[in-house]
């Protein structure tokens, strides 16, 4: 072998070693930090997304400014509680039964020991923190049901101060299902605390890699603020929400067994009671206040030297109404109650993009799992997005799947909405020019290959609702009752609270 081929090979040879050594120098002392944010029933009234004119969230915005921020992102489910399941178990709910408020789902003992997110990267060396609503309410904070979940736990979620009595008297009294403003301070808010925690650990982290989540309560009802928040939002100038009067006329009757009777009150009561500007009102101004949170937990990474190695998500667990679709709340499966934010920034992440690609919270897990470079996962069902949070355009051929209850499933790819109900009653929007998804196209003939296509990607897997189900339980058998909440619904009862 003469001298030159000789160098050529051993050149080669150094390039071959130094790449596969560069997998391995990422779980050393450089292992990059992960700080989590979650925010509450938070729909698309995010500045980048555009859902209401008037939201201020120049904090969201700046982060996702700063990496990657997807415009098309969904949950899997329009619930906390099997949302955030699914999230931080990388399982779909229907994989699991999980559809309710309850149960835990470390009580179902074939789901008891999955390794979520959290223990994922305590097994890889990461010392992790929590603080307010990660896992719905009080799950996941202590031993009593399971693992440990956190190395460290800080304030948990709480909706407090509260005024001394309900300031809105809606028809089914539940005593978080309230708005408006009262004599309170910032301070005495928990988001506030969650926030000043989070602020405190970022202040005084040492070398160890850390897993950090902060959960804040609002914008979840009750839609409490103080008045200098509802001062960015004059009543005079505000701008109410979109609506179509005879909306619901094209989609079935099953997608009212979607909710069928919960605390939130209809868009009836909302414009009788002269309470719809307020909830709009109310919810722009818990968002701008949860908006500002966010900036402190951001800052507070810049100012300690965090940021250039951390990765930071931020995200909801689900949408929100505030009268479209004749409703306020959760649990549809259109659009306003299943589109998040979804934003990633730092390293291996390209910043100032927008991705229309769907996305689902369920991709989550398998991209935090990329990006850190720590080793494989096992049982996922998510997708990582590292394709798209190197160039947005990367196409992902999957749409974005949100179930309710069993059976209950919408599909939503990069241009349509379909929904299939428990009973196969279907709806067809198409997403360019109908985003309000005011027109049902289920039936038009020339569509049929689109909805044989999203009907495909509904997924094969779906469980009925584990033990001890409860809270937004609806159950179906094909005949023509529904049980909802462990009471019989007949085809004809009718729709509470609405006048027909």
């Amino acid at each position: 072998m003469t001298v030159p081929c000789l160098i050529r090979r051993l050149c080669c040879l150094s390039v071959f070693v130094g790449f596969c050594l560069l997998p391995l120098l990422t779980t050393g002392a450089d292992k990059p930090n992960v700080l989590m944010i979650a925010i509450d029933d938070q729909n698309d009234w995010i500045g980048y997304l555009g859902g209401h004119p008037q939201s201020r969230t120049p904090n969201i915005d700046a982060l996702a400014g700063r990496g990657t921020a997807f415009t098309n992102a969904h949950c899997q489910s329009p619930l906390c509680n099997p949302s955030r399941t699914s999230l931080m178990t990388g399982k779909r709910p229907g994989s699991t039964g999980i559809y309710g408020l309850a149960p835990w789902f470390r009580t179902v003992p074939e789901l008891a020991d999955l390794e979520t997110l959290p223990q994922y990267f305590m097994k890889h060396g990461y010392t992790t923190y929590g603080a307010g609503k990660i896992y719905h309410g009080g799950y996941g904070q202590n031993k009593k049901n399971g693992p440990v979940e956190w190395d460290h736990y800080g304030p948990r979620a709480t909706g407090k101060p509260f005024p001394p009595k309900k300031l809105v008297n809606t028809p089914q009294p539940h005593r978080l299902v309230d708005w408006g403003t009262f004599d309170h301070k910032d301070e005495d808010k928990g988001d506030y605390k969650i926030a000043e925690w989070t602020v405190s650990q970022l202040n005084n982290m040492d070398d160890t890699p850390f897993f950090l989540a902060c959960g804040f309560f609002l914008p979840h009802v009750p839609c409490y603020a103080t008045q200098k928040w509802f001062d960015l939002f004059p009543e005079e100038e505000l701008q109410l929400p979109l609506i179509q009067r005879n909306d619901r006329d094209d989609t079935p009757r099953f997608s009212w067994y979607m909710h069928w009777s919960l605390p939130e009150p209809r868009l009836q009561f909302l414009e009788e009671a002269g309470e719809w500007k307020n909830l709009t009102r109310s919810y722009l101004a818990c968002t701008a206040f949860v908006d500002a949170q966010v900036g402190k937990v951001t800052a507070a990474l810049k100012k300690n030297g965090l940021e250039k190695n951390t990765i930071v998500v931020l995200w909801s667990d689900h949408g929100w109404h505030i009268g479209e679709k004749a409703i306020t709340g959760k649990n549809t499966l259109w659009d306003d109650g299943t589109r998040v934010p979804l934003i990633f920034a730092g390293p291996g992440i390209k910043s100032g993009q927008l991705c229309g690609q769907p996305a689902e919270l369920l991709d989550i897990y398998p991209s935090l799992v990329d990006l850190c470079g720590q080793g494989p996962a096992s049982g996922l069902e998510g997708l990582s997005l590292v394709p798209q949070l190197q160039d947005a355009s990367a196409k992902r051929e999957r749409p974005a799947i949100t179930t309710h209850n069993h059976d209950n499933h919408g599909v939503r790819s990069e241009n349509w909405r379909y929904i299939q109900y428990a009973d196969g009653s279907a709806e067809l929007y198409d997403m360019r020019n109908d985003p309000n998804e005011w027109t049902n196209l289920i039936d038009k003939p020339e569509l049929k290959e689109v909805v044989e296509w999203h009907k495909k990607q509904i997924p094969k897997v779906n469980k009925k609702p584990a033990p001890n189900s409860a809270h937004r339980i609806l159950l179906y058998d094909g005949s023509a009752t529904v049980n909802w909440e462990g009471k019989d619904v007949g085809p004809n009862d009718p729709i509470p609270e609405i006048t027909e």
